[in-house]
């Protein structure tokens, strides 16, 4: 059977630990298992663990005000996850739902504390991984809002929209123009009487003014559907434009806040140890000398 000291030395984060001061950290943490389908924490839980993965896999995701689920990561075998709310003591920030059966070991701030003084070099790994995992989380959140102004308007065109888009677009061409050139070249040559046939239309060519105006009528009308359009999907542009803005500006916000708050955590906690290890090697010159 695998011990707790073995599962330690299985997994990356504690692989530079000596076996003695894994013995010591396996001491403190305790081994959970999670059945596939369950729960580990959800968001807003209070957080007071961390867990590093032996088997299994794990999602972690968040939701929109809107119910637009958001997956952040998918740990797996020697990941850990959970470490934002262990050291700054705050709610969840996502919720975790185990994929598949899942054999972790869990790690609260006593745990952390032997780690750190086993090991000070640990503060920064995890400090590093938690930068990326806020880092990846901060750029799934901006690209949520980031979203593609054509997409958005032509899902909804009907058949009578999309006629219209492609009549405007087609009539302020050249091909369009040189179409009519010709149509018209040919036309009031055939009723000039420079040739013994056609004259179906002569001068002043009513027909052609009739056919005319009525084209100009009808094209005249998809035009302003097609400028319509124009119209909502800038509106579309500028409320997409709007979001990326608002949530690239929170989130840059919030990241470096978390940022700030871990930074001054890790390196006050990296003095207290500091301090304990100068004061125990000061100590022992004294009782020598006694």
């Amino acid at each position: 059977m695998t011990t707790k000291a073995e599962m330690l030395g299985e997994v990356p984060f504690f692989s530079l630990l000596d076996d003695q001061e894994r013995d010591v950290l396996a001491e403190r943490v305790q081994v959970v298992k999670y059945p596939k389908g369950s729960m580990i924490f959800s968001y807003g839980d209070p957080g007071a663990s961390m867990y590093v993965l032996k088997s299994g896999e794990v999602e972690l995701f968040t939701k929109t005000k809107t119910g637009e689920k958001f997956v952040l990561e998918t740990p797996h075998a020697g990941d850990f996850f959970g470490e934002i709310s262990l050291l700054d003591e705050g709610p969840r920030t996502a919720t975790c739902l185990v994929v598949e059966d899942v054999e972790a070991l869990e790690i609260d701030r006593g745990d952390l504390d032997e780690l750190f003084r086993l090991k000070p070099a640990a503060a920064l790994d995890l400090l590093t991984a938690t930068g990326k995992r806020l880092r990846q989380t901060a750029l799934l959140l901006r690209n949520a809002a980031t979203r593609n102004v054509n997409e958005e308007v032509d899902d909804k065109r009907t058949a009578v929209m999309k006629t219209a888009d492609w009549i405007a677009d087609f009539s302020g061409s050249m091909p369009f123009l040189f179409i009519h050139v010709g149509i018209f070249f040919v036309w009031i040559i055939l009723n000039v009487h420079i040739f013994p046939f056609g004259n179906f239309d002569p001068f002043p060519f009513g027909l052609l003014t009739m056919v005319v105006s009525l084209e100009a009528i009808i094209l005249s009308v998809f035009v302003l559907l097609s400028q319509n359009r124009q119209v909502a999907r800038e509106k579309v542009k500028g409320d997409i434009e709007y979001d990326v803005n608002l949530k690239a500006e929170m989130q840059i916000q919030h990241l470096h806040e978390k940022i700030d708050d871990m930074n001054a955590m890790i390196l006050a906690r990296l003095a207290r140890l500091e301090g304990q290890r100068g004061a125990s090697g000061g100590a022992a010159p004294g009782r020598g000398a006694s």
